[in-house]
């Protein structure tokens, strides 16, 4: 795109992405990854993220999550967090460990 940059061939750990209804999903039954849909990430200035509607969902190199504590805190096997739309509450997800992972390990 012009702006911004695209994120393809993430998979989704703990949930699924509903592509008719634009928003997580519960997993379906013996479905443990499931593709994600393509992310565009676009930069906003000073943008305030939304009281609801949405999950912080974070993204880990690998199935992996546990990594060496960097300077910043983080986990050396964490990337970022990208704002995914539901009409559950944030909670909802955590307690299912709902991540989004790069490169599963099979």
């Amino acid at each position: 795109p012009n702006v911004g940059c695209y994120i393809h061939g993430l998979f989704l750990e703990g949930a699924r992405w509903d592509a008719a209804e634009s928003k997580l999903a519960e997993s379906r039954p013996k479905e443990l990854y499931t593709e994600m849909a393509v992310i565009w990430l676009l930069p906003v200035a000073n943008r305030k993220p939304p009281e609801s509607g949405s999950y912080l969902c974070p993204i880990y190199k690998t199935l992996t999550r546990a990594g060496t504590l960097s300077t910043t805190g983080h986990s050396t096997n964490y990337v970022i967090a990208v704002e995914i739309p539901t009409d559950k509450p944030e909670k909802h997800w955590i307690k299912r460990g709902t991540a989004l992972i790069c490169a599963l390990d099979f």
